[in-house]
């Protein structure tokens, strides 16, 4: 197993299938890259599914052991079920999507070998969420929920971005979750430094706050330095990372762009490394200098002034 200069062994990786999205999700980051989506039909610039499999056959070599399929939507691989697959059986599978294409897919992708999933779902409200996703897909969304859980993937986690648009929506997400079997909460910071307008941010120690009062019991996962709270039944997760040097310090992924380059932080891109024509012998020299090369973010790579701000680490520019 590999690990980087400051003791964080890679166990995981995350692979963008695609930039291609059918929403328009209004914080959307793509994996880091920002708003590089382009038309929808599949790009030349895609990997391969032979791409794909080679480079987890390569992360089994150093003993990676969870993979999880983004996108984009990577739904919209129709070679999906393909590259699950062909994943090395020692490797858990887990896909993160919309949802909308979950009806009708759901269970052959559990034959192909998909253990989780989780649902972008930022609200109950269609109004809400067609003014948060620029898409009419509600319906469909909340069917490739269930179509998850009757498939056996269950617990699904739904994942919601928390921010000046779906705060209000909290409550009822957590009631949600707690009065549907199968279900689970992720809310997940959102981060100005990739998406932009900061104005949006809202004090994620608030809904921290907030939950600890209706917590029937409360969970610290220390490798993850997350907190769970049980509320009625119900599990919610916060993905804090803002700010965040514990976080930066317990992040075990590599990720991989939808066009064959590593990338040892979502946060930057200063730190791509392609892996060239995708051979066994590339991608091993590629994946071995990005795990060397990984930095925390905070912490090492942005650290904190005389004044308390964060600000870039002269050390780290052009790594």
């Amino acid at each position: 197993m590999l690990a980087d200069e400051f003791g964080r062994e890679v166990t995981g990786v995350r692979v963008s299938l695609t930039d291609r999205c059918n929403f328009d999700c209004v914080y959307c980051h793509n994996e880091g890259l920002g708003d590089t989506r382009g038309p929808m039909e599949p790009q030349d610039d895609e990997m391969e599914t032979d791409d794909v499999v080679r480079f987890l056959e390569v992360a089994e070599e150093f003993d990676v052991d969870a993979v999880k399929f983004t996108g984009g939507e990577p739904m919209l691989r129709q070679d999906l079920e393909e590259i699950i697959r062909r994943t090395p059986d020692s490797m858990e599978v887990s896909m993160t999507t919309n949802g909308t294409f979950l009806p009708g897919r759901a269970q052959g992708l559990v034959d192909a070998g998909l253990e989780r999933v989780n649902v972008s779902q930022d609200a109950l409200d269609p109004d809400a969420f067609a003014e948060i996703t620029k898409s009419g897909a509600y319906d469909q969304v909340m069917e490739g929920v269930m179509a998850a859980v009757d498939a056996g993937l269950d617990p699904v986690k739904l994942n919601m971005v928390v921010f000046e648009h779906t705060a209000g929506y909290v409550p009822e997400m957590v009631d949600h979750v707690a009065e549907n079997d199968g279900l689970q909460l992720q809310l997940i910071e959102y981060m100005t430094e990739l998406t932009g307008k900061p104005e949006w941010a809202i004090d994620i120690g608030r809904v921290h706050d907030w939950l600890a009062e209706q917590a029937d019991e409360i969970e610290h996962r220390e490798m993850h330095d997350r907190r769970r709270y049980w509320i009625g039944g119900g599990m919610v997760e916060i993905v804090d990372p803002v700010e965040n040097p514990t976080f930066c310090a317990n992040c075990h992924r590599v990720r991989v762009t939808h066009n064959g380059y590593l990338k040892g932080c979502l946060n930057r891109n200063d730190d791509l490394r392609s892996m060239g024509e995708m051979t066994k012998p590339e991608i091993r020299e590629a994946f071995r200098e990005t795990v060397a090369n990984r930095v925390p973010y905070y912490g090492e790579y942005m650290i904190r002034n005389g004044n308390g701000e964060w600000e870039l680490n002269d050390e780290y520019i052009g790594v």
